[in-house]
């Protein structure tokens, strides 16, 4: 509770000076912010909807406890932009969330976890990590090379999934239905010809 306080008073402190520059442009290399305070239920999709109204979040990294898999209460969280950072620390620190008092503030040089190499052992990630997006899956399953372009992924948790893959039934279904016209109609045109080059 101190560090949201501590927070609160610089920037009131700032407002009342009139200072041009602020506290925040000293993390203005970095667009991961801390977040603890956060109640053991919470999940990263959550997280990201709390969070994702001051931006897009990136990357979301909510550590666990090993044996029992339950969150730790903390958590990094990267914004597309880093101003959105300021925008979090600002309105986030000291907001109350299931019960619980949020204490928001920059991080300056955020460090990914390690990962589990070929081998087995934990090694440094080779290039930044963006898990904060969901996996995309495609309709249908495998797509082929005519058509790849024209498929488009859908978020599994998308409420509106099952009306989208309806819609594209449909539209599959009119446009093989328009070939099917197409190719009658160039036979029967095929077949006039001949019978007007015959008469």
């Amino acid at each position: 509770m101190n560090v949201v306080r501590e927070i609160n008073k610089i920037n009131e402190r700032e407002l009342e000076l009139g200072i041009s520059g602020s506290w925040h442009d000293e993390y203005k290399d970095s667009a991961y912010v801390f977040i603890g305070g956060l109640h053991f239920d919470l999940t990263e999709g959550d997280v990201i909807t709390i969070f994702s109204q001051y931006g897009e979040v990136m990357d979301v990294n909510l550590p666990r406890d090993k044996t029992t898999g339950k969150t730790r209460g903390f958590a990094f969280l990267m914004y597309e932009d880093q101003r959105s950072t300021v925008l979090a620390v600002d309105n986030l620190n000291g907001a109350n969330v299931v019960g619980k008092t949020l204490r928001v503030d920059h991080v300056k040089n955020y460090k990914q976890p390690k990962v589990k190499g070929d081998d087995g052992e934990w090694e440094e990630p080779e290039e930044q990590s963006l898990n904060a997006r969901p996996e995309m899956v495609m309709d249908g399953g495998q797509a082929s090379e005519s058509d790849a372009s024209s498929v488009i992924s859908i978020d599994p948790e998308d409420p509106m999934r099952d009306y989208i893959l309806a819609q594209r039934k449909e539209e599959k279904a009119l446009k093989k239905s328009k070939k099917s016209k197409k190719s009658k109609k160039s036979k029967t045109s095929k077949k006039r010809r001949s019978n007007d080059d015959r008469r």
